[in-house]
């Protein structure tokens, strides 16, 4: 499908995406989340070295825009890409920003 054939509503949904992606923290969250793996918020706040809380206003903002879900198992909440294609998303950003 090309995006001139998108529905006014399914472009806002992918411009509200895009703009809580759009920040440096959220696109390595993005980046750690890649090929399927599930991880916590410690997991991901001691990757990035920043704040457990900051980490999850990130993580509220990716869930909230729809960029990723979450299932709890015990104690644990894990984060994962809602859409395994938006990896395609951080290898463009990788391409991108080579060079």
């Amino acid at each position: 499908m090309k995006i001139r054939e998108l529905e006014p509503a399914k472009l806002e949904q992918a411009a509200n995406m895009l703009k809580a992606i759009a920040h440096p923290m959220r696109i390595a969250i993005l980046g750690y989340l890649e090929d399927g793996k599930k991880l916590t918020v410690t997991e991901i706040h001691e990757l990035l070295k920043i704040e457990q809380s900051t980490t999850s206003h990130h993580l509220g903002i990716l869930k909230d825009k729809g960029v990723l879900s979450s299932s709890r198992e015990g104690k644990n909440t894990y984060y994962f890409l809602k859409h395994c294609s938006l990896s395609n998303i951080v290898d463009c950003i990788s391409n991108c920003t080579h060079g």
